[in-house]
């Protein structure tokens, strides 16, 4: 459904530390740094990018919105989650943990990144 999806970042540098690390933690390459600035990380489904927004005006998160990453199992979610702690990252929500709803059980581990985005590790158990 999706071709990229990019966030707004205010140091690229603090926030490609920041997500090598927990992208790491899920099996991806570090990130590539553009003749622009903006960093790309690159799968065979899509492309994540962060970037100084262009209107020169500081990166804020989006108030209710989250961007969510597979993770293959609930270990590599709670990497990615210590991983996002150990480089600037902030836990949000609840402690990684199994969230039920109607006929769905997910794995899910919430954070924010350094410029304050609400992100997620997220795996289906049910």
């Amino acid at each position: 459904m999706f071709s990229h999806v990019m966030l707004g970042a205010n140091d690229i540098q603090e926030s490609k530390r920041f997500y090598d690390a927990t992208l790491g933690a899920l099996g991806y390459e570090p990130g590539v740094i553009d003749e622009k600035g903006r960093c790309f990380y690159y799968n065979k489904t899509g492309i994540f990018g962060i970037s100084v927004p262009i209107d020169g005006e500081p990166a804020c998160h989006g108030n209710g919105s989250t961007l969510g990453f597979a993770a293959d199992t609930t270990e590599a979610a709670d990497a990615w989650h210590a991983a996002g702690l150990a480089n600037g990252g902030v836990a949000c929500e609840d402690a990684p943990g199994v969230r039920e709803g109607k006929d769905i059980s997910l794995y899910l581990a919430y954070l924010r990144d350094p410029a304050g985005n609400k992100i997620c590790a997220m795996k289906r158990v049910k």
